[in-house]
């Protein structure tokens, strides 16, 4: 969970989102989703431990909305995501930061990774024998996102 708080997890959109936050006191809704479910289903902390983080945080921060955001996200509560949504954090920052101008604004460490690579900076500088001062991911999001489809899948089977 501190590397998740600290913007450290070894994915730049998360990172950023969470080095704003924690600066600013506020983010972007969809980067709030994707850091929720980074969270809650790549590394599977208990959703409260993110809604209560978020509420000392944010300086926007709203009980319902924050705690009706964290339920959606963990697929609990009454319009909970089908439990299956897991957002892929390298595909969400492809998706909605192309050229990385939002991640090299937060993780200045980033700046020469070129705009390619920039989701992913680690197989950059592994390919090109350089060196960054940038966590490695903490979690392959592949085998996170098994383990959680597992876990709600032994959870529906005991229901």
């Amino acid at each position: 969970m501190t590397a998740w708080q600290q913007g450290k997890t070894g994915y730049p959109i998360v990172d950023a989102a969470m080095r704003q936050l924690n600066t600013l006191g506020w983010m972007h809704n969809r980067l709030r989703m994707i850091v929720a479910s980074f969270l809650v289903k790549d590394l599977l902390i208990d959703w409260h431990d993110g809604e209560r983080y978020f509420m000392q945080q944010l300086i926007d921060g709203d009980l319902a909305a924050n705690n009706g955001g964290w339920q959606w996200a963990a697929s609990t509560g009454t319009d909970a995501a089908p439990y299956f949504r897991i957002f892929n954090p390298t595909t969400q920052g492809e998706r909605f930061d192309k050229q990385g101008e939002f991640i090299r604004q937060w993780l200045p460490e980033l700046q020469a990774v070129p705009d390619s690579d920039i989701h992913q900076p680690h197989v950059w500088a592994n390919k090109n024998n350089k060196k960054l001062d940038y966590p490695t991911p903490i979690v392959e999001h592949k085998d996170a996102r098994k383990k959680t489809l597992d876990a709600f899948e032994r959870a529906r089977s005991a229901a």
